[in-house]
């Protein structure tokens, strides 16, 4: 049984279909058809029922998909293989959402690359649920998200730093010791699925403030761009909007403290093996995290 086919196989699976995994493999239909076949072959079963234009695993393929997921890692890994003394070397697929992506991870990706320019890093984005999907689905190697803390039985989640989220208001607004939001205000949220803007509607809802005027963006610079334009106001982590504030573009508020406050934190499977490459890429990451809660600490400070 080839990896190859396996691969077909589990993408398959993930993408809904032969046609949209021929898409994302870049095969032609035939292939992914062949390979299919191959696999079926050698089990003797049919590995999806055929339900008009739908698809569904058999009993057998149910079965068999944990498995093709689990040797396709190791062959994976099997190419990461280094003698201690040699440098690292392979892929490091990375989650993160867009903030992380944008605001922490530049100068940890910068320092990494200088060290071990033999490590390929590929990088995706989504929300925290999907990012933690990812990693239970072996898609991803590391996810990085801000949330609040959360016990999970198969992640193993290192936190890094607090987040301090803030509450944004055109320039022109002049704020007192605590501004209130107006049932008039226009809110500007993230897109579902991000933990802070369920944080958001929960801190309006004690308002009493229903937030019938919404706009919903996938970008948190579509929202900074929004709010600085007099469009709106909204709530993003502090480190996304540091350079705003100082500018005077901004003006904000740092939300009173929560039971539960956010924070950046790094998540890996925890029966997954980690390759010389990810140890050290998890090393870098806690040297160049080690002073983010001093640098946010001196900020609000002045804020």
């Amino acid at each position: 049984m080839e990896i190859r086919h396996l691969v077909t196989f589990k993408t398959i699976v993930e993408k809904g279909g032969y046609t949209k995994a021929a898409d994302f493999m870049g095969y032609a239909q035939s292939t992914i058809t062949s390979h299919i076949q191959s696999i079926e072959q050698e089990l003797g079963q049919p590995l999806f029922n055929r339900l008009g234009k739908k698809i569904k695993l058999t009993e057998v393929g149910e079965h068999l998909l944990p498995y093709a997921k689990k040797m396709i890692e190791l062959e994976k890994l099997a190419t990461q293989i280094t003698a201690p003394e040699q440098e690292p070397k392979g892929n490091i697929v990375i989650g993160a959402s867009e903030s992380l992506t944008i605001y922490r991870l530049p100068p940890i990706l910068k320092t990494f690359r200088q060290k071990y320019r033999h490590v390929k890093i590929m990088l995706k984005t989504g929300s925290c649920y999907e990012l933690r999907n990812e990693l239970r689905n072996g898609n991803i190697d590391l996810a990085f998200i801000v949330d609040q803390e959360k016990q999970e039985v198969d992640l193993e989640a290192e936190i890094l730093v607090e987040e301090p989220m803030v509450f944004l208001f055109p320039a022109n607004i002049s704020l007192g010791k605590e501004h209130k939001f107006s049932q008039e205000d226009t809110f500007l949220y993230t897109e579902r699925g991000c933990s802070y803007r369920q944080y958001f509607e929960e801190i309006l809802k004690k308002e009493g403030i229903v937030g019938d005027d919404t706009l919903e963006f996938w970008s948190v610079e579509a929202i900074k761009q929004c709010v600085m334009s007099g469009l709106g106001v909204s709530m993003l982590p502090l480190m996304t909007v540091k350079k705003e504030l100082i500018s005077g573009k901004i003006t904000g508020q740092i939300t009173p403290p929560s039971e539960k406050p956010f924070v950046t934190q790094m998540l890996y499977h925890k029966d997954k093996w980690k390759s010389p490459a990810l140890q050290k890429f998890l090393d870098t990451v806690r040297s160049e995290a080690s002073g983010w809660s001093r640098v946010m600490e001196e900020f609000i400070e002045t804020v």
